[in-house]
């Protein structure tokens, strides 16, 4: 579940063709106010108004053909009220509506090339954000991505499963920053992982190439400015047999397990260094291991949603939230969080957002891939 650009409340079914042909009800509007009312009014004077407004939502030719329809009728007025001031009123219909059309044309070129920036930034994101299966074994898996940049639609959060000798493995991270610079790191850190999963057995290993991958990112793609480019990162590893995890968190936010007793951060003991960062303050990795139990809900997630704000100012309390959930599917907790994200900014969300959300499966549960 990828959503992408700025995020706004869902608008209302109908308001959009209404929006469409808001023209067309200003041209009928302006027409029978100036036919009912009385001609020292001079509402025919209004009617250029229309093909302007078409400019803003409609193609070159429909503009052009508004622009005819009112100039036509304005002739009709002025066979009706002589005293209109014909000339005048139809001259200026005439500028505005070449005015428009051409204002229409830039508009269409300016939206061809927005779509093709974004068809690029997608490309780009599916690199680091590939699709991946929802169930690995008895593991049931589902994801949450909202970028923040609404023109690139494109965001520094990424995440990453595996399927491994060595169990389920799965990275959540956030780079510092946004937009491209971010995305090509996150896509160095990604790749690395990708490879490492499969073949190193000791997850200290793996998030050693990460790092090592990050840094020479770093090095030949220097951040702009005094502030270093670093990553946080979350490994976990789900072992074949069940019943315990591994965490190795690189300062990162604890994820939340839910099951039966209620909910519980993972914390870990001895925080592991961020990534491109190791080389200045040691590379001494710590790995945690918890107990879990087949239905236990697992989320993974970045700091853009504990950090999004309502309009007051008010952090969205994902701890107290994720009490209230009830046993639910990964697909259905995420789109849940989706939905209280939203009305908690009243639709606008500040920063990126990732979210792996992890079902243990049961004995008896089937293992389709």
């Amino acid at each position: 579940m990828i959503e992408s650009g700025r995020v706004r409340l869902r608008r209302r079914l109908g308001r959009g063709w209404f929006v469409r042909l808001s023209p067309v009800f200003l041209t009928v509007v302006i027409a029978s106010l100036a036919y009912a009312t009385p001609p020292e009014m001079a509402f025919s004077r209004l009617l250029p108004a229309a093909p302007a407004l078409a400019a803003s939502m409609w193609p070159v030719l429909p503009t052009v053909l508004l622009g005819t329809v009112c100039l036509l009728l304005m002739i009709g007025l002025s066979l009706v009220f002589p005293d209109l001031g014909t000339w005048w009123t139809a001259a200026g219909i005439i500028a505005v509506t070449v005015a428009a059309a051409y204002g229409s044309h830039v508009r269409l070129q300016r939206e061809r090339t927005l779509f093709q920036v974004r068809l690029v930034a997608d490309a780009a994101q599916q690199v680091v954000l590939s699709p991946m299966p929802r169930r690995f074994g008895r593991v049931e898996i589902e994801s949450l991505y909202l970028a923040a940049a609404a023109e690139a639609r494109i965001g520094g959060d990424f995440y990453e499963v595996a399927e491994t000798p060595y169990g389920v493995r799965l990275l959540i991270g956030d780079v510092r920053g946004k937009g491209l610079p971010a995305v090509g790191a996150a896509a160095a850190i990604v790749n690395a992982f990708r490879e490492a999963a499969y073949g190193e057995a000791d997850m200290v290993d793996v998030a050693r190439r990460m790092d090592a991958s990050s840094t020479r990112y770093n090095a030949s793609f220097p951040p702009e400015g005094p502030m270093e480019r670093f990553a946080t990162a979350l490994l976990v590893e789900i072992p074949p047999e069940g019943g315990r995890i591994s965490i190795l968190n690189c300062g990162h936010p604890p994820p939340l397990l839910l099951n039966r007793g209620g909910l519980r951060a993972l914390e870990s003991t001895d925080p592991s260094p961020l990534l491109s960062l190791a080389g200045l303050i040691g590379d001494h990795y710590n790995v945690d291991t918890f107990d879990v139990a087949p239905d236990d809900l697992l989320l993974l997630y970045t700091d853009g949603i504990v950090e999004t704000r309502a309009r007051d100012g008010e952090f969205f309390p994902l701890t107290a939230w994720m009490r209230r959930q009830p046993p639910t599917p990964p697909r259905a907790l995420l789109r849940a969080l989706h939905r209280d994200l939203l009305r908690h900014s009243k639709g606008r969300l500040d920063d990126d957002i990732a979210a792996l959300a992890v079902r243990l499966g049961g004995s008896g549960d089937a293992a389709p891939r």
